[in-house]
């Protein structure tokens, strides 16, 4: 299986090639990031809307980020 190298809230990782978004949260976020967790994602920056993370296939260097989304007003 060929790897591609990544980074996970900065941390350097390696995750199997073709590889998707929500693929790798459930690889590699504690819990593995469920459907219905409170957890927002960024890619290279950019947020991704959790309904695209199952079509969003990584690249080699991207930078994924999780984090706690802020709601109210």
């Amino acid at each position: 299986m060929n790897t591609i190298p990544i980074y996970f809230n900065g941390e350097s990782r390696a995750i199997p090639d073709g590889t998707t978004l929500q693929q790798a949260l459930a690889l590699l976020a504690p819990g593995g990031a469920p459907d219905h967790s409170p957890v927002a994602t960024a890619l290279n920056g950019s947020h991704v809307a959790r309904p695209r993370r199952e079509h969003v296939r990584l690249a080699p260097g991207d930078h994924i980020t999780t984090f706690t989304p802020i709601v109210g007003g």
